[in-house]
């Protein structure tokens, strides 16, 4: 029985929201933890960068000697919650060559280091489990290495920030600016003091990075993934997303493609994009997350809740550690890294995707000809052309806000007329360019 089970011992590195969380359910829910792993888990030491009393742990279990922690005999799980990519990646490649198990929540660490630190795991034949480091609560990772394992998933799209899905959703429910809902979202904790990581796109980007290298059994890093912020888009572009049916949210999508020549290659990238209301994306609101996979054979699954906080974070590691704490119970190992495919990486050149395009422009004859001839020079198609507003001077018309809805063109071409429109002396301003997906042709 459990009880008669060598215990499992248990090193925690960070002590913050995820940490805290985490020691409590270790402590608290001892006795049913035992029950479903076969043996006690035990915690040997917390990790911390200030030893003191006042933490809501024993102080005896606190050490700032994270390496001699993760090197102690007496400790079989490492579960790093500390962050930031150091010292986290050296605690977790110490554990893992004393042949640790590890658990981690670090989706920068693992986005950047992911082959470095499963080339570690292997060699020590000991799990390296992450399904933290990417949406929180959602289980995301092990759907795709175990569940789907089988199939062949051809797409992973959705919304994996928070920060700005909060932002967002501000400002398309109540027409606030970006700056004004970036305040609202700073003053009720769901933005940094330093947001630069969320709201331009680096913290989804790490994201993709760690479910386009799963899903295609292809190691890719953050450095692969094409990425966009959300701090350009305004209030008038989300009137405009109204207008056509749409919301805007920033997606990070990773994609399997297959070239003319029937080659295949990975896109993975994140940038805001206008998504249709019967997307079921469209409807994630505040700051919850969302994945939607797409697989040959088991179709479209939709993975939805808390993608962030200190609870729902804890969860993932919670069912991380259970998983880690069973095998060495029972002598058995999880899933390897799979990166056999070696898919080469797409640049976003080549993908294709429908755009709206806005533009200022003059209130005289032919603009919209001269403004319709750079999209066909280049081979985009229109599907629409809507006039958004007038441009005034004190009373006196001297232009327009004009918005092109394309169908689909690869991202260099549509570039390439972005620069050639604002060469045109009949274009004041190209206002915004945003990508339309999940709404066919």
């Amino acid at each position: 029985m459990a009880g008669e089970e060598k215990p499992v011992g248990i090193a925690v590195l960070g002590l913050g929201n995820v940490g805290s969380e985490v020691v409590r359910i270790i402590e608290e829910s001892a006795e049913d933890l035992a029950a479903r792993i076969g043996a006690p888990l035990v915690l040997r030491g917390v990790g911390v960068r200030r030893v003191a009393d006042d933490r809501g742990v024993p102080v005896e279990l606190l050490t700032e000697d994270i390496e001699g922690l993760v090197a102690r005999e007496d400790v079989d799980i490492v579960v790093e919650v500390m962050g930031p990519v150091e010292p986290a990646r050296k605690a977790i490649l110490t554990a893992l060559e004393r042949g640790k198990s590890v658990i981690t929540a670090n989706k920068a660490l693992m986005a950047q280091s992911t082959g470095e630190l499963a080339q570690a795991a292997e060699k020590a034949r000991v799990d390296l489990y992450f399904e933290a480091a990417v949406a929180g609560a959602i289980p995301v990772i092990r759907p795709l290495t175990q569940s789907l394992a089988g199939d062949t998933v051809v797409r992973v799209a959705g919304i994996v920030n928070g920060t700005t899905n909060y932002i967002l959703s501000a400002m398309n429910e109540t027409g606030a600016s970006y700056d004004s809902a970036l305040a609202d979202a700073s003053a009720l904790g769901y933005a940094e003091a330093d947001p630069t990581a969320d709201v331009e796109g680096y913290d989804a980007a790490a994201k993709a990075a760690i479910l386009a290298s799963i899903a295609f059994h292809t190691r890719v890093t953050a450095d692969d993934v094409y990425r966009e912020g959300i701090t350009k888009v305004t209030a008038e572009d989300f009137e405009s997303a109204k207008a056509l049916g749409c919301t805007i949210k920033l997606l990070a999508i990773c994609e399997r493609l297959t070239t003319g020549k029937g080659k295949q290659k990975v896109s993975a990238r994140v940038y805001p994009a206008l998504v249709p209301l019967d997307h079921p994306l469209a409807s994630v609101s505040g700051a919850f997350n969302a994945v939607v996979v797409e697989a040959e054979a088991a179709g479209r699954l939709m993975f939805y809740g808390q993608g962030a906080g200190g609870a729902p974070t804890a969860s993932a590691v919670m069912g991380d550690l259970v998983m880690a704490a069973r095998n060495r119970v029972q002598g058995g190992r999880g899933p390897r890294e799979s990166k056999y495919a070696k898919l080469p990486i797409a640049s976003i050149g080549v993908i294709p995707t429908r755009y709206y395009v806005s533009l200022y422009v003059k209130d005289r004859p032919g603009v919209l000809s001269s403004v319709a001839a750079e999209f066909a020079k280049r081979e985009v198609s229109i599907a629409e052309v809507r006039q958004e507003g007038i441009a005034d001077d004190g009373g006196q018309r001297v232009g327009a806000r004009i918005a092109v809805l394309t169908h689909q063109a690869t991202d260099e071409a549509l570039s390439e007329t972005i620069s050639a429109l604002e060469e045109l002396d009949a274009v004041s301003q190209v206002a915004s360019v945003l990508r339309m997906e999940g709404a066919g042709e």
